[in-house]
């Protein structure tokens, strides 16, 4: 058993730290090492465990990880594939936050995010068109999708809510519609239960003073900060829905328009960072974190984020078979998907304002062609988007230099 866990950190620590690309990348290298050059599942073991994995709220290729884990050595070796597939990316989100927050307001800074935004805004919008691809089947997911989208633009309903209001709505179609076959295990509503969080603290003036290493572990430091910040992200783990970006128009309103953790500003360059680590798209989350309590806030957040996705695989992995051919779980989901793609066209609205909008008429127009460029790489030439986050950085900083 030693030996397998050994193993597995060895392997996930590798993929954690070259994992660049997105899930799709994260998930063939995963096929790759574990059922290509090692054997540990078969190829009819990863495929469904891989449909349990996008069942279930949560990144896919986290839960992967947590899985082929889970398969090789039980519930201490779906932890050890987690943590060590996770650590490398949370330490560069970690570095780069710091230096963020170190350096924030810097002319040189500014200008190389001036670039990254766009990008930002391109890579939202190019998985909102992938998304549309799968999610509108019907007019009726048109609908949703619509409906959703207005809800979230408006902000009078908490987007867990509305992806629940979803859900509903797809089993009610697929019953409708006799498409929905009777199932002898129990109703699974993947994030039942959720509830809105009162606003526990506002921080809207400069950067706190947790981001010195001295003030981190105080009693009070953990209930002003770290129970809120569990809290919430707890929350925000159960209810990533058709990937990681899906977390975005969950993050932008609480942590934005509720809470007031970050600037809009601060929010796009936090996603662009989460995008720059080889990890899933939600260590956003530690950045998040690190500017409202500096390494233990990185720390507090990302063990919250996470920690649904091993509970769902650890207690799923022995119902993979019966949770996969849940009809209604099926049907849930598949209301669930045009309002995640509702939810992230409403979250790209501040964002799009945030990139576009410059002070100058020439500003504006150089960052407008940097963000159309940038959907043409993703669509038309299957530019992976972490390359594209520090060509952009590179673009700011000539604009800077010659304008």
């Amino acid at each position: 058993m030693t030996q397998r866990l050994i193993e597995l950190a060895r392997l996930f620590l590798r993929l954690g730290i070259v994992g660049f690309g997105g899930p799709q990348a994260h998930i063939g290298m995963q096929n790759d090492e574990a059922v290509v050059r090692r054997g540990w599942l078969t190829p009819e073991e990863f495929a469904q465990g891989l449909a349990v994995c996008e069942l279930l709220p949560g990144p896919a290729s986290t839960q992967m990880g947590i899985y082929i884990g889970y398969v090789r050595a039980g519930v201490i070796g779906a932890i050890v594939a987690g943590l060590s597939f996770i650590a490398p990316a949370f330490l560069i989100v970690v570095g780069l936050s710091w230096g963020y927050f170190r350096w924030q307001g810097v002319p040189q800074l500014e200008a190389l995010f001036l670039g990254i935004f766009p990008v930002v805004v391109a890579i939202v919008a190019a998985f909102c068109w992938k998304l549309s691809r799968k999610a509108i089947q019907r007019p009726v997911y048109g609908a949703i999708a619509i409906g959703a989208l207005g809800l979230a633009a408006l902000g009078s309903i908490d987007v867990p809510w509305i992806f629940l209001m979803a859900g509903a709505i797809g089993v009610l179609l697929a019953a409708i519609s006799n498409r929905s076959r009777s199932s002898s295990g129990a109703w699974l509503l993947p994030v039942a239960g959720v509830q809105t969080l009162p606003p526990f603290i506002t921080m809207t003036t400069g950067l706190p003073e947790v981001l010195t290493v001295a003030s981190f572990w105080g009693g009070d430091r953990i209930a002003d900060f770290a129970l809120p910040l569990a809290g919430f992200f707890l929350k925000a783990g159960s209810a990533i829905f058709g990937g990681g970006l899906t977390i975005i128009p969950l993050l932008e309103f609480e942590v934005v328009e509720r809470f007031h953790w970050l600037t809009i500003d601060e929010f796009i360059s936090g996603v662009a960072i989460g995008q720059l680590s080889p990890g899933p798209v939600v260590l956003t989350a530690a950045f998040v974190g690190y500017k409202v309590a500096g390494f233990f806030g990185a720390l507090v957040s990302t063990v919250a984020i996470f920690t649904p996705s091993f509970g769902f695989i650890i207690l799923a992995a022995p119902l993979l078979r019966r949770l996969t051919q849940n009809d209604r779980v099926k049907a849930f989901l598949q209301g669930v998907t045009p309002a995640v793609l509702g939810t992230i066209a409403a979250s790209m609205l501040p964002l799009a304002r945030s990139a576009f909008v410059q002070p100058s008429i020439a500003t504006s127009i150089f960052t407008v062609a940097i963000g159309v460029a940038a959907l043409v790489a993703i669509l038309r030439y299957k530019t992976p988007t972490w390359m594209l986050v520090p060509g952009g950085a590179a673009v700011g900083l000539l604009w800077n230099a010659i304008a």
